[in-house]
């Protein structure tokens, strides 16, 4: 005879991906929060003051419903957008992923095959924006139409008085030769971080394409980091430069 599950292995039979987690917090205590006219709030999800809210988030969205959380985030996402190649399925892509969210990058790239490993993402994918390119020329080909429609990189015809953007700016993480110190550059305030495979690291057309390529200065006997927690010394980076 076999033990009942709990809650949890219940909950992962059926999702790979389990949005459960120690720190929720039970049904909603006491009257509900409505307003004057008897309406609750529209940021709450009935079903969650019902049931109790087990997601990994911020106490600040406890019993919000889900679509609520990203406009929230939607209106305060930082400039920087994360890209990775995936051509190997690499298991790194939704450790990225999740720190995109933590970090609140723009959107996330895929570039290569579609379909990633999300069980490291730890659900973090369904408020974060994903887009997926097919190859590193598509990729491309959004950078030149997504562009910078203001400050440095905007210009405006003297003619036309027409406003015309530049290319997002890709910088590439990675050490090859010729590379620069991610510690003794100035990072752009509306660029992509661009992030290969780990072991083979970018492609040559990524490298070829990247505005520029950096690397982490290391000390230790080892060649190379982890390429997820790579992308988060770089994520933090561009915060270091552009938020504090």
């Amino acid at each position: 005879m076999t033990e009942p599950q709990t809650p949890v292995e219940s909950s992962m039979a059926g999702n790979p991906s389990p949005e459960l987690t120690t720190w929720g917090v039970g049904p909603w205590q006491g009257e509900w929060p409505v307003d004057s006219a008897g309406n609750l709030d529209p940021v709450l999800d009935p079903e969650l003051l019902k049931a109790g809210d087990t997601r990994n988030v911020l106490d600040k969205y406890r019993y919000w419903r889900m679509d609520a959380i990203v406009a929230d985030l939607d209106s305060k996402r930082h400039r920087f957008h994360v890209a990775i190649e995936n051509w190997q399925h690499d298991l790194n892509i939704g450790s990225i992923v999740r720190t995109a969210n933590a970090f609140l990058a723009a959107e996330v790239h895929i570039i290569g095959h579609k379909r990633w490993n999300r069980r490291g993402a730890m659900v973090t994918d369904r408020y974060q924006h994903i887009r997926h390119h097919s190859t590193v020329e598509d990729f491309l080909a959004w950078t030149r139409d997504s562009g910078i429609d203001g400050g440095a990189l905007a210009a405006t015809d003297p003619v036309t008085g027409k406003v015309t953007h530049s290319p997002l700016p890709i910088i590439a993480i990675d050490n090859v030769p010729g590379c620069q110190k991610i510690e003794q550059y100035s990072l752009p305030a509306d660029c992509v971080l661009l992030f290969g495979q780990e072991g083979p690291g970018l492609s040559k057309p990524a490298i070829d394409a990247a505005t520029v390529v950096l690397e982490i200065t290391q000390f230790g006997s080892t060649r190379s980091i982890n390429a997820s927690a790579a992308a988060a010394i770089a994520m933090h980076s561009w915060v270091m430069q552009h938020v504090f």
